[in-house]
């Protein structure tokens, strides 16, 4: 009758359900937008260009997958809206002085912080990390936080 062992199995044990999708980790997307070129997935460097989609991408991986128009290479899908160099804008970037940069985390012994942004909003000083939203002009292509622009009310640079 009891304590031999033996047990029976309950229908949620035996039967299993539709598997769930693996949740991406947000904050590592964020770094992955603001960090990484969406072309090419190579760290971000000057000079950086923006479409109107608002993904940033390096200029020289621009150029080169515009040139390159094998046919056996498959058409980039984060790239397939950008036809000419008339479609991204040339971005006017402030450095952000408390950005230690590459140069510190060469023996690896350090921690790195991901949420340490290189750039910063000029008009207000938020970090450009993915916390907070960022629009650039397109006829000067000068970046500035939502908040800053909110702020300010026109649609002229401020430099």
């Amino acid at each position: 009758m009891g304590c031999d062992g033996g047990t029976i199995p309950k229908r949620h044990e035996l039967v299993k359900g539709p598997r769930k999708a693996p949740k991406v980790d947000k904050v590592a997307e964020l770094v992955a937008r603001w960090f990484y070129c969406a072309l090419s997935q190579e760290k971000l460097r000057r000079p950086i260009v923006a479409c109107e989609l608002g993904r940033l991408y390096n200029k020289d991986a621009v150029i080169e997958f515009l040139l390159d128009k094998s046919p056996d290479k498959a058409p980039m899908e984060s790239a397939s809206h950008i036809k000419s160099i008339k479609n991204v804008t040339e971005l006017n970037l402030a450095d952000n002085p408390a950005w230690g940069g590459d140069k510190e985390s060469i023996k690896g012994d350090k921690y790195d912080d991901l949420q340490a942004a290189r750039f910063i909003c000029p008009v207000v000083g938020l970090e450009m990390n993915g916390r907070h939203r960022f629009c650039f002009l397109r006829n000067c292509g000068c970046v500035f936080s939502e908040r800053a622009l909110k702020e300010i009310k026109s649609e002229v640079c401020h430099k």
